[in-house]
């Protein structure tokens, strides 16, 4: 979700990599990942159970500048956008007119938070319990930068994507890898993850989940590993960033040239519950 015009439209098209998918689907409900096997462990939570969010965890992008992928919200770091609320971290998507400190005026608000500068770490499991969004225009996501973005850039820094969903596949969650190509634009991979039918992921909440190794990823929704991308099959001509430390993102974007605009069934404010944020490492 950062600077992601062309790696958003090629994610659209085939994958250019052998994918491996052990599952497409789950069982009805949101079923709790049990906790890590033996061998793994915690090395940085957020429980989200204080009065507001840890500052000494998370920072807040600030703006409207559509974020690469001509998105309408503007980011704000006010309460009526990110709280703790019932032990749960709030992202709040709104409705309103707000003209930022930077004279950019939008008619949507809401929030996007980040480990930037305080947190972030390579390999391991990263995961998170979370009830997403509903309706036309939203895009909710849990995902990763390289903490080398300041000198490298996007998409050098690599991206990982352990949950995005867009609200007219209520359904359907995407894992996502993006990174640079001496070829294309970008180099990329992903999977959907989808529900048996008539169920959709805004109901309840779910877990939400990578175990990532040197030369390999691996995405899982509740108990279900669903996608594994590797380096030995990355696409030719594309550079797999993913072996080094990545800082953690939560969002939720307004429109923009995946989802779509709002429309007239979109139902505001619409809230994304994070339970909890954790990271463990192998022993």
């Amino acid at each position: 979700m950062n600077s992601r015009l062309a790696a958003r439209a090629l994610s659209l098209v085939p994958v250019f990599l052998a994918v491996t998918l052990v599952s497409l689907s789950c069982g009805g409900g949101a079923t709790l990942q049990p906790p890590p096997a033996a061998g793994f462990k915690l090395v940085w939570s957020d429980e989200f159970n204080g009065a507001s969010p840890d500052s000494s965890k998370w920072t807040h992008d600030v703006g409207g500048n559509g974020w690469g992928n001509n998105e309408l919200e503007y980011y704000t770091n006010r309460t009526q956008n990110s709280q703790l609320k019932g032990g749960n971290l709030v992202i709040t998507a709104q409705k309103e007119t707000y003209t930022g400190s930077d004279g950019v005026t939008r008619n949507y608000t809401s929030a996007r938070l980040k480990t930037q500068g305080l947190f972030s770490h390579a390999f391991g499991r990263f995961e998170a319990r979370i009830k997403i969004p509903a309706g036309q225009g939203m895009w909710p996501a849990f995902w990763m930068l390289g903490n080398d973005i300041g000198s490298v850039g996007w998409p050098k820094c690599g991206e990982i994507d352990i949950m995005e969903n867009i609200g007219k596949e209520p359904g359907t969650v995407h894992g996502s890898l993006h990174s640079s190509s001496t070829v294309a634009q970008t180099s990329d991979a992903s999977a959907p993850f989808s529900l048996p039918a008539g169920q959709n992921f805004a109901a309840d909440f779910h877990l939400y989940a990578v175990e990532w190794e040197p030369g390999s990823i691996r995405f899982y929704v509740d108990s279900s590993l669903y996608a594994t991308f590797t380096q030995s099959q990355w696409p030719a001509g594309g550079s797999w960033s993913f072996d080094h430390p990545f800082f953690i993102l939560l969002n939720v974007a307004v429109g923009g040239n995946w989802p779509g605009s709002p429309d007239a069934t979109a139902v505001f404010p619409q809230e994304m519950l994070v339970d909890y944020v954790r990271v463990y490492t192998k022993q």
